[in-house]
């Protein structure tokens, strides 16, 4: 990506201060991008960056936290909405109040800051919405049955907002990672009873075997909410080692 090619547009990224919204942070503005991170914590976003509080489950606090935004930079060009939570457990192991919560989160969250973003997304020469979705999407992953369907959601909600919002000239597109090197993946093996072989059988699932950074999917965000991109919409573009399509054959020994 050439320097200034998100010159004069302005970002707000929403789980921005951590993980991998805060690699999509860093790239916008390496790009020349004004960005906002909002978060329900937004101390960690780095010096030069608008850090916004948010928390995408309430409607007031989003519609307050895109309402600074704007005034701050005068409008709003690209919007990511990564924020998101994880879930682990089969059907009959989570409860009705995790499901309602991970929901709350993972896609009504990004209904509310799309809604609130898409009046000033429509008059953008460059309008641009990015998604962070998963593989969980499209792979049958054991005991991720919640995180999974909120990202089935995810998926299909970005094709349909590409289908309403083209002809308002907003792109609208999703990133599917792979299991990412994240703080909720640190997290998880932390709690694992053996940390190491958990490492390993994750890396081993994906076909370039190991985990995928959080820079990579950072720049393939970034490359959807380019204005170069102009004729790639409503897709969900694939960061994951090749797990989603390739079938290699097992490693001989």
């Amino acid at each position: 990506m050439s320097s200034g090619e998100f010159a004069g547009l302005s970002a707000a990224v929403t789980g921005g201060a951590s993980g991998i919204g805060a690699a999509i942070v860093d790239v916008l503005v390496a790009g020349g991008a004004r960005v906002a991170a909002l978060d329900l914590d937004p101390s960690a976003a780095p010096e030069g960056v608008l850090g916004v509080v948010a928390d995408v489950s309430d409607d007031e606090s989003v519609r307050r936290a895109v309402g600074q935004v704007v005034d701050s930079f005068g409008g709003l060009d690209i919007l990511v909405n990564n924020a998101g939570i994880g879930a682990q457990g089969t059907v009959a192991e989570n409860s009705e109040d995790e499901w309602h919560r991970v929901f709350d989160v993972n896609v009504l969250g990004i209904m509310r800051v799309s809604r609130a973003a898409l009046p000033h997304l429509r008059a953008s020469a460059a309008a641009a919405v990015v998604n962070t979705g998963s593989i969980a999407a499209t792979a049958g992953l054991p005991s991720r049955a919640l995180y999974s369907a909120s990202k089935g959601a995810v998926h299909a909600l970005t094709r349909a907002m590409a289908a309403d919002h083209l002809r308002e000239g907003i792109r609208v597109n999703c990133v599917s990672p792979g299991t990412a090197d994240t703080p909720w993946i640190g997290r998880l093996l932390a709690k694992a009873d053996d940390p190491e072989a958990e490492r390993a059988a994750l890396e081993a699932r994906q076909p370039h075997g190991r985990l995928v950074a959080a820079s990579e999917v950072a720049g393939a965000v970034a490359y959807l909410a380019s204005p170069r991109s102009g004729s790639t919409t409503g897709i969900c573009l694939a960061v994951d080692g090749g797990m989603a399509d390739l079938r290699l054959r097992p490693v001989s020994h």
